[in-house]
């Protein structure tokens, strides 16, 4: 029976504050970090591992987090929830984005239908339309194919499919599978709908409007925007957009939309990119095959985070070691760091997936929680980071733990040989050498220079980032993240911490405020 309690109300929590910390800096230094390295790593699939090397954990501390892992039942509450207990207690709905890309346990079934069914219906929906935008079969007014696909989103909504798309468009290009040029159109600013617009061909372009109410009002905003734009340049919206949403919402069947497709209330926002939320603005940019590629990675790192067993379950690991370097040693950052360009934007996913699930200070009952949760997250592709923050991260008064990701191999295989090297192996020597450097430091007379060392990472290690890599990695993280929810006890699938801002500023846009909410909308001349 599974038992739902605050993590300082476990037993192994106790006994895992008694472990003896390691000196990092020590551990990884000379022949011992070289076996660190090789015996730290976990499989992943889709060409990817998981090494923990760096992470502040030894044998000791491992089979304490082990036991940690056992008494909160992480097992079990993941299979709990891929087999459809309601486990988002804020909302009382089910959690069921890994039903959008496998078929982990037992049939779901939820308004009357299976829902793996469900999913795969729209996927086979999406994908129909995106093969006819591309064979000239749904055109434009004048008969001439659409070229550009624009996404009108906002949060789970842009930030997701935005970061996948950016990751696969150079990979598309070079396998002649990039068939549109995607844009994002997400904040409510003006500015954001402009610039986009004035740099698209409006005649040739489609828009995918994506709102699970059907009310959100950034999007809405954004849509009359967009229609606005078309309608002045003689061409009719409905010939233009199509609508990701839910089958209940305003915009289901509606005649402004060429095409609607459906998620429900299951898929938050931030977990919603193996969704129609993804799927339609990365087919449509892709194809469908690409697409299909990038959910069944999602599946194999899916199916590698139900293994039972702590160290051969990546996604488990990283979750109780990021609990542990939280909690125990009071470290309350993340940095997000991918050594590839083309995960510029991974760290913002990461930040809203992670921040916006466990950034809460009560349990899943409502009931205030005595200890620390969700990390800060930040983060961006190195080398350029190296050349922004990381002198706070080496030398400054707070331990980041680090979260890297490298691949051997570049997406696009374009690279010369200069001064002895490629840039694909200065790029990967790179990330070696700061994955050293943090863990063990230099000692200097001058303390100006002097690196202290003992400052954490791992690295997640791939050939080359494909559509099947991108879909573990991405899976990787919402599961980690979903584990460290169920070790803090708390609903990792709602949030609500967006939504006064939001009352507010309706309020503020009514002219009904007083006190300083009145002043600063005089201020800003609302």
């Amino acid at each position: 029976m599974i038992q739902w309690k605050n993590m300082d109300q476990l037993s192994s929590y106790q006994e895992l504050q008694k472990v003896e910390k390691i000196n990092l800096a020590a551990a990884m230094a000379g022949e011992n970090g070289a076996e660190r390295v090789k015996n730290y790593t976990v499989p992943m699939g889709e060409g990817l591992d998981f090494n923990y090397a760096a992470r502040p954990v030894n044998d000791k501390i491992l089979s304490a987090l082990a036991a940690l892992a056992k008494d909160a039942q992480l097992a079990e509450k993941f299979e709990a929830l891929y087999n459809g207990a309601v486990i988002n207690t804020g909302e009382k709905r089910l959690v069921l984005h890994h039903l959008t890309r496998g078929q982990l346990g037992d049939a779901v079934m939820a308004d009357g239908v299976d829902k793996r069914a469900f999913y795969l219906e729209q996927q086979k929906k999406v994908a129909e339309f995106a093969n006819k935008v591309h064979a000239g079969e749904i055109t434009n007014a004048a008969g001439e194919k659409f070229t550009t696909v624009v996404q009108i989103g906002i949060g789970g909504s842009d930030l997701g499919p935005r970061a996948m798309y950016l990751a696969l468009e150079n990979w598309a290009i070079v396998n002649n599978t990039h068939k549109m040029k995607a844009e994002f159109i997400s904040n409510v600013d003006p500015d954001d709908a402009a610039g986009v617009l004035h740099k698209i061909d409006l005649a040739h372009s489609i828009f995918v409007l994506v709102s699970k109410s059907g009310t959100t009002l950034e999007t809405l905003t954004n849509e009359s925007f967009v229609k606005d734009a078309l309608k002045n340049a003689g061409l009719d919206p409905s010939r233009h957009m199509i609508a990701v949403t839910s089958e209940t919402s305003p915009l289901a069947k509606s005649a402004d939309y060429l095409a609607a497709f459906f998620m429900d209330d299951y898929i938050g926002g931030r977990y919603s990119s193996t969704s129609a939320v993804g799927g339609a603005v990365l087919s449509l940019a892709f194809g469908a095959d690409v697409f299909a590629r990038f959910l069944n990675g999602a599946a194999v790192a899916d199916a590698t985070a139900k293994n039972q067993e702590l160290t051969q379950n990546p996604a488990m690991l990283d979750a109780v070691i990021g609990v542990y370097e939280r909690n125990v040693l009071g470290y309350p950052t993340t940095a997000v760091l991918p050594y590839s360009q083309a995960l510029s934007r991974f760290p913002a996913h990461l930040q809203q997936l992670d921040m916006e699930s466990n950034g809460k200070s009560v349990n899943r009952n409502g009931e205030p929680v005595d200890y620390v949760t969700g990390p800060v997250i930040f983060g961006e592709p190195g080398t350029n980071g190296q050349h922004s923050f990381y002198q706070l991260l080496h030398q400054g008064t707070d331990i980041i733990p680090l979260q890297f990701m490298g691949f051997k191999n570049s997406q696009m295989g374009t690279d010369l040989v200069i001064q002895g090297s490629t840039s694909q192996q200065k790029l990967c020597a790179n990330v070696a050498a700061q994955i050293v450097a943090f863990a063990c430091g230099k000692q200097d007379e001058n303390r100006n220079k002097n690196f202290e060392g003992g400052r954490p990472s791992s690295i997640i290690i791939g050939e080359k980032l494909t559509p099947g890599a991108l879909g573990a990695l991405l899976a990787h993280y919402e599961n980690k993240v979903m584990f460290q929810g169920f070790l803090w006890n708390l609903n990792s699938f709602d949030q609500e911490g967006v939504q006064l801002g939001k009352v507010l500023a309706k309020k503020v846009l009514a002219h009904e405020t007083d006190g300083a909410l009145k002043v600063y909308s005089d201020l800003l001349n609302i």
